[in-house]
């Protein structure tokens, strides 16, 4: 894996097989967040860089043998770069954790949640029919189904989990037969430049696997609009998104959007009837809450609790959450590393402010941890915030904060439940605890979410769809549905015994 030194020398764009500099010769400095100290240098493409990575990828896919490569040997090349992704995963999670904040353990899981997803798609298409066979209704009528690679993928993802979003959009595009040029969030894109290394040692051909490291205003601008990039796939905030879905809509793109959301976590009384299941909802709402510092699109930034249990419920939480260990991710013990940023935490920060002013009851947290061995003085640490008796009308309830901050709403019937959870514009997921299983299932399938989990918060499984309602986004990574996102489809009707029709005369 290539050190900081080496990614100066080479440069971090990769196009046609190569390593190069930016255009321009730009460069930017990628901060550890836990210090604010710079600890690698990429090079800061734009929109002339991005030009010849596409360029790169529109001749793979029209001149090169990747859209044409046997689904068999298209499967194994994906089951060794699960195997590479293996070998190097104390690298890549110590890098992820460095690059993004996280801890180091949450970094192995990504690397971990990354090979499976190569492994997911390569298992997929490897046991996937050649086509769909339909009865033409004669013998001389040969009629089958067939899928085939979309062309040219632009990937763009986002810097809360830079390898994990990279693989759920790349494996389905190359097991699909696509080239791609993906780029990363410009302040953590470490891991998918490495991943570029690792696919290229798996045997991917050149050209097919492209990377351009910039900033979202030049390099992701300039993919969403490119006339030569066949689909668009965003994971980002919902602003950006829009504008996204705006440049492609000329060139009727295919696009994929996932745009966050604001979660809600509905407690009933009766799942917190015994000291064993009250343990488990808080440890749960502290979790859905609090990894990787809130900044996650899934996160329990929303408790919802039947008003029975809520002030004992809160007070536990809030207890629970001022004990939460933070500090520099690769530190033994740390249980939350820092926000990603100081853009990041001083967005945080106003939102808490707001809630304070608008009622909200802070219950912990709510400021800047003291610097300490840990954690030191620049990092961008802030402590896990619990606010209590919010209500809809706050911005801190409305809006994706992105960080350790949750909000507590109560309820006193079924349906006040319901309608508190599903009162958000966005739609991406939630949770019911409850010990009633007819209740379960029904709020369940009445809440308005891409992802329900019940008695659980954030697991995930490659074999379901991952996507949401509302202003969460347009279509589904991960499972059957999220490989269809990377194919057309197409009609192939064989006459074997042509004859004339004789419409017309003569």
């Amino acid at each position: 894996m290539a050190d900081s030194t080496e990614l100066q020398a080479r440069g971090t764009i990769h196009a046609d097989g190569a390593w190069r500099a930016a255009v321009s010769g730009a460069t930017r400095e990628i901060l550890d967040p836990a210090d604010a100290l710079p600890f690698a240098l990429v090079a800061e493409g734009d929109e002339k860089d991005t030009d010849l990575a596409v360029a790169a990828a529109r001749r793979a896919f029209d001149e090169g043998p990747w859209p044409h490569t046997p689904v068999a040997e298209r499967a194994a090349l994906l089951r060794r770069v699960a195997g590479l992704l293996l070998r190097d995963r104390e690298e890549l999670g110590l890098l992820e954790s460095r690059d993004a904040g996280k801890t180091l353990e949450e970094g192995r899981v990504d690397i971990d949640c990354v090979a499976d997803a190569f492994r997911y798609f390569a298992d997929l298409v490897a046991g996937e029919a050649p086509g769909r066979v339909i009865d033409a209704g004669s013998p001389d009528i040969h009629s089958v189904v067939v899928h085939e690679p979309v062309g040219v993928c632009a990937l763009i993802t986002p810097w809360n989990y830079p390898l994990l979003q990279a693989s759920w959009k790349i494996a389905p595009a190359l097991a699909a037969g696509n080239t791609f040029v993906v780029k990363p969030s410009e302040i953590t894109p470490l891991t998918t430049v490495a991943l570029i290394d690792l696919l290229t040692e798996a045997g991917l051909p050149a050209g097919v696997a492209n990377i351009v490291t910039g900033p979202g205003h030049t390099v992701g601008a300039r993919l969403a609009e490119h006339p030569d990039v066949d689909l668009v796939s965003f994971t980002g905030g919902l602003v950006s998104g829009t504008k996204v879905a705006q440049a492609a809509a000329p060139g009727v793109k295919k696009v994929a959007l996932e745009l966050g959301g604001k979660n809600p976590n509905v407690v009933f009384a009766d799942a917190c009837a015994t000291d064993e299941s009250f343990d488990t909802a808080v440890d749960q709402a502290l979790n859905a809450a609090f990894i990787h510092s809130g900044q996650v699109c899934s996160a329990g930034a929303r408790l919802i609790v039947e008003e029975s249990v809520r002030d004992r419920f809160v007070a536990e939480l809030a207890r629970r959450a001022e004990r939460i260990r933070l500090g520099r991710g690769t530190e033994d013990g740390v249980e939350c590393g820092p926000l990603v940023s100081a853009q990041q935490r001083a967005k945080v920060e106003a939102y808490v402010e707001s809630a304070l002013r608008e009622g909200a009851v802070l219950r912990s947290g709510g400021k800047r941890p003291e610097p300490s061995a840990e954690r030191p003085e620049g990092g961008y640490f802030y402590e896990p915030t619990v606010l209590d008796r919010c209500h809809r009308e706050m911005r801190v309830v409305r809006e994706e904060v992105f960080g350790p901050v949750l909000t507590v709403e109560t309820f006193r019937t079924e349906d006040e439940a319901v309608a508190l959870a599903n009162d958000t514009e966005y739609g991406l997921a939630g949770a019911v605890w409850t010990a009633d299983a007819g209740r379960a299932r029904r709020v369940a399938g009445r809440l308005r979410h891409g992802t329900v989990w019940i008695n659980d918060f954030h697991p995930y499984l490659p074999q379901a769809e991952w996507g949401g309602f509302g202003r969460s986004g347009v279509g589904r990574e991960l499972g059957p549905a999220g490989l269809a996102e990377y194919r057309e489809t197409k009609h192939v009707y064989q006459n074997l015994a042509p004859k004339p029709v004789r419409w017309f005369a003569g």
